[in-house]
Order: structure tokens, then C-alpha cells, then sequence
């Protein structure tokens, strides 16, 4: 019995190690600042500090990329968040938005914020500057309306 669990752990080990090899690309794509959230509309310094500390680090290009993003399988999991939320929305890419999107992403923003959708259940209690407070999404969701295109 104790000899199978023995090689068990050892198999399980190695295989731990071996898929330390097998690295997605963490990426923080060079920022044109002319494009950016901040430099296209007007953010209250209130609402950019909470979009800085509770959405930038998968919304945008400059993610801060904590130790366990470098450590499979867990690493696989955060860079793919990563990537799929800066494929939704990028903050550092805002100016490429059309108007229709980028009204849509700030309608966006307070919904998800307002339910309580974003940020994701499985990033904050790694990140618990990062949990919104009901003044938060109140800023935000403020924010987001004044915001919006004009259609």
C-alpha cells in the first residue's frame, strides 16, 4: 500500500515539474498612452485609482503579474483570464474602440460592476485591495453614465 502511494507522489511530482515547461506567453503589450482609457475621456481621479487597483490588471496592457502566474497549472488559468478579459476590454486600447463600443463597455461596466460580476470572485481574495465597495460601484457606475458617447 505504502510503496503504491510512494510512486504515486513520485509520478504526480515529476509531472508537476515536467509542466513547468509548458509556458503561455505573459504579455504586457507596449502601451500607446494617446490611445488609452484616461488619455480618451475624462476619469475622475477617484474612478481611476479603483479602475487601477480592481480592473487594470486584466483590463489592460500593464497587468502586474503576481508569482503564481509563473507556476503551471495555476499560471495557465490567470494568463488565460488575462488574455480573455484584455480581448473584452483594454483599457490601454480604449482609442481603438468605436464609439458604438465604447459606449457599450462603459454600459458594461457598471452592470457588471453593479452585480457584482466583476472583479471575478476567483481574482479578489488573492487581490483584496481589489473588492469594490458600494461607493466604489456607485463612482463607477456615476462615472460610466457622464461618460458614455452621445449617440
Amino acid at each position: 500500500m505504502w510503496r503504491a502511494v510512494r510512486w504515486v507522489t513520485v509520478i504526480l511530482f515529476c509531472l508537476l515539474l515536467v509542466i513547468q515547461f509548458v509556458r503561455p506567453a505573459r504579455t504586457n503589450p507596449v502601451v500607446d498612452e494617446s490611445l488609452s482609457l484616461q488619455s480618451r475621456l475624462p476619469v475622475d481621479p477617484k474612478v481611476a485609482a479603483i479602475l487601477d487597483r480592481s480592473c487594470a490588471d486584466c483590463h489592460s496592457n500593464k497587468t502586474r503579474w503576481p508569482w503564481y502566474s509563473n507556476v503551471a497549472p495555476v499560471s495557465w488559468f490567470v494568463i488565460g483570464h488575462v488574455n480573455d478579459a484584455r480581448r473584452d476590454l483594454n483599457f490601454s486600447e480604449w482609442g481603438n474602440y468605436d464609439r458604438r463600443r465604447q459606449s457599450a463597455r462603459l454600459r458594461q461596466m457598471c452592470d457588471l460592476t453593479s452585480s457584482g460580476a466583476m472583479p471575478l470572485s476567483s481574482y479578489t481574495p488573492l487581490h483584496p485591495g481589489s473588492k469594490l465597495t458600494a461607493e466604489d460601484v456607485k463612482a463607477i457606475c456615476d462615472w460610466t453614465r457622464q461618460a458614455a458617447p452621445q449617440r
